[in-house]
């Protein structure tokens, strides 16, 4: 095995980064690959035009007729950019994208030619007997239908055109993370009217099960050197990362995707690739289409990315920071604040009401970010910890502690002109240096937006944003009947009865606000004492996902029925188990199949030595050999807890396998096996110290994160 560890070694020590030709300006390669404005205007008629753009603006359905004529500009204007399938591009609940291509061509009486109608377009039927649902239906009932979804654009990838999709069972319920974000968007517009990854080459990534099965290390001593010194951070980009980069950004621009800032992460090869805001369907669209890029461009590099939220103990792991706002169709953003009193009462009231939603409903918000990946990084004095809190900055906590602090009764002609904003006045000068100065604060108001960090680097964000929306939603249709009531009731005006609504609003959410510092002891005291939740780990974390506030939320805003809801939360369960069933038994492989023998075998050459010391020295053969036979005791030590270890951890995973219940199942796996992780991990990374570098089989560290 060491010859295969040495041999990757040194092919990623000769490789040399791939030339990249440069197409073009950014600006002329954006979209070029994408079924855009620009596209239709050119390929559609006038009356197609205006049906698409009737239905991604308003929701409009479109005739099959118009859906015909799209069809076929569409695919003329794929053809023309060489492709010769086509697919339903869809987001099972597997955390991935989904596709299946189906050719163009077509044969008749008298040959073949390429056929694309409007029934391929608007519908299809993928099967989806495999894909997750939670019991939605039997596996023999496996009809799944795709529906186009015209609000994201279609794109030519390769040679395939791939049209953005839902994903629903033939009962309708749906069985994707898109569905529910659109209906989460749809409510929130019906009531309001960022990539962090790691680099390594490949043959170092071969050379690892634990990686490649996984998506982590199981074990691995630390490297002597780390990220202390931090002089990667912001550092000159390595030559085959930055070609990786730029050849990444290309096929982005091609295909739409407004990648905009690089550079070197905290860690040894970790990088990061942040994106220009976009409307959160279509973003979340290109987060997933970006993490399927990345494979792909980095195999032409000879490279592999890691989406792993901690493929590695002991530095920094990776999160996605996702950027919220509100903005009307005309651009204004509802989160940034104005010059003018009345403006800055618009930007409160959205303000305020999204302190309100989370404080209502945090819970709900660290379950939107739970999986078995994303808890090794939460809470590890690098992210966010798993309390949910909101970080607003000390000035605009200063505005808020004053208007809680306004005088109760009715206000005067003056304060109702001015509403006590003479300060809120003040926010466009203060906000300019108000940016984020709280890195442990998993959802930190941000100068004009909120940036909801504690996003696991390899999740598919339409999670959290369906959370963020519908709440968002909810909060803001009960504000407006308390305020309806207010005015109905106590003859106030408008102005006034939103002031006072908001007033009561800052009171009931202070809970929720914390400026601190997240990592520390004191604040989870502190946060318990506020009621706060702290759900460290997945299967205690999405259990409010089934509660029945979570359930009556949902089915008022209309964005999930109670099927749907019992499903994901059937599924996240599922999965949480069978990824940690996946790592205890790739770990226990590597352990028994790996290291021991490799010790074993060092262990032998050691015993050989204190052979040969002792016909030579005799007497003083002891005191001689005494490193010697220290080195081969604690050797026997370790492989013995490995052992012993091992097969504790495999009759818990027996014992977790024989619970029926998925949630016994998943906590049987969190508390009784996984806790053996560590335990295995410890022992054969102290073996990693002791046996003979030559021998070790196993990729280390140093070796992966430091190879350039």
């Amino acid at each position: 095995m060491s010859k295969i560890r040495f041999s990757a070694v040194s092919a990623a020590a000769e490789r040399q980064p791939t030339v990249i030709l440069e197409e073009g300006n950014r600006s002329e390669l954006f979209g070029k690959n994408v079924f855009n404005q620009k596209a239709m205007l050119q390929y559609l008629t006038k009356e197609a035009y205006a049906d698409v753009m009737a239905a991604i603006d308003k929701g409009k359905k479109i005739d099959r007729k118009i859906a015909n004529q799209i069809a076929v500009a569409m695919k003329d204007w794929a053809m023309s950019k060489g492709a010769t399938h086509y697919t339903h591009w869809f987001q099972p609940l597997t955390g991935g994208t989904a596709e299946k291509h189906d050719a163009f061509f077509e044969t008749t009486d008298y040959g073949a030619l390429e056929r694309f109608g409007g029934n391929e377009l608007v519908q299809q039927e993928p099967d989806a007997s495999s894909f997750p649902n939670g019991g939605i239906r039997n596996t023999f009932e496996a009809r799944g239908y795709t529906a186009w979804d015209p609000s994201s654009p279609a794109f030519v990838y390769g040679t395939t055109l791939c049209i953005p999709t839902i994903f629903v069972a033939y009962t309708g319920e749906a069985l994707d993370n898109k569905t529910p974000l659109l209906r989460a968007l749809q409510a929130v517009d019906k009531h309001a009217t960022a990539i962090a990854k790691f680099l390594i080459d490949k043959a170092l990534y071969t050379a690892r099960p634990d990686l490649v099965l996984t998506g982590r290390t199981l074990l691995g001593h630390s490297a002597a050197k780390g990220q202390q010194l931090d002089d990667h951070y912001f550092g000159s980009i390595p030559q085959r990362a930055m070609a990786f980069m730029r050849d990444l950004e290309i096929e982005c621009m091609k295909l739409g995707i407004p990648v905009k800032t690089r550079h070197n992460e905290v860690a040894p090869n970790q990088f990061e690739l942040a994106p220009i805001y976009e409307e959160a369907n279509l973003a979340v669209d290109h987060n997933s289409l970006l993490m399927d890029i990345m494979g792909r461009i980095a195999s032409k590099h000879n490279l592999k990315v890691l989406l792993h939220e901690k493929p590695f103990a002991g530095v920094n792991g990776s999160g996605k920071h996702n950027n919220w706002s509100l903005s009307t169709d005309t651009g204004v953003n509802l989160l940034g604040p104005g010059k003018t009193p009345m403006r800055n009462l618009q930007f409160l009231t959205y303000f305020i009401n999204t302190i309100k939603a989370i404080n209502e409903y945090e819970e709900l918000m660290r379950a939107g970010i739970a999986s078995a990946s994303n808890d090794h990084r939460l809470g590890a004095n690098e992210a966010p910890p798993a309390i949910m809190s909101v970080f607003i900055g000390e000035q605009l906590t200063n505005v808020l502690e004053e208007l809680e602090g306004v005088t109760n009764g009715k206000l005067s002609p003056q304060e109702k002109t001015q509403l006590k904003l003479n300060v809120v006045g003040k926010i466009p000068a203060i906000l300019l240096d108000n940016t984020d100065r709280n890195r442990t604060s998993p959802f930190a108001f941000t100068g004009n937006k909120f940036e909801f960090r504690a996003v696991g680097s390899i999740a598919n964000c339409a999670n959290p944003m369906t959370v963020l929306n519908t709440i968002v939603a909810k909060q803001l249709k009960d504000f407006k009947i308390e305020v309806d009531k207010l005015i109905d009731k106590k003859d106030l005006k408008k102005d006034e009865a939103i002031f006072n609504v908001l007033r009561e609003y800052i009171k009931q959410s202070k809970e929720i606000l914390f400026e601190g510092n997240g990592y520390g002891k004191a604040w989870e005291e502190e946060a318990a004492k506020r009621g706060l939740s702290n759900n460290k780990t997945t299967p205690v974390a999405i259990r409010p996902k089934i509660s029945k506030k979570a359930i009556d939320l949902y089915r008022e805003m209309e964005v999930m029925s109670e099927i749907e809801i019992k499903a994901r939360h059937e599924i996240e369960l599922d999965e949480y188990s069978l990824r940690i069933r996946i790592e205890g038994r790739v770990l226990g492989d590597i352990s028994l199949n790996h290291v021991i023998p490799t010790a074993v075998k060092y262990q032998n050459i050691l015993i050989e030595n204190v052979r040969g010391l002792k016909e030579v020295f005799g007497k003083e053969f002891e005191s001689i050999a005494k490193e010697q036979l220290e080195l081969i005791k604690n050797i026997s030590q370790h492989i013995s807890s490995i052992t012993a270890k091992v097969k504790a951890m495999v009759e818990e995973r027996k014992k977790a396998n024989m619970l029926n219940n998925s949630e016994e199942k998943a906590i049987a796996y969190c508390d009784k096996v996984r806790p053996y992780f560590e335990e295995i991990r410890y022992h054969c990374d102290k073996l990693e110290l002791m046996v003979d570098d030559e021998l070790w089989p196993l990729t280390k560290y140093r070796e992966m994160l430091f190879t350039r």
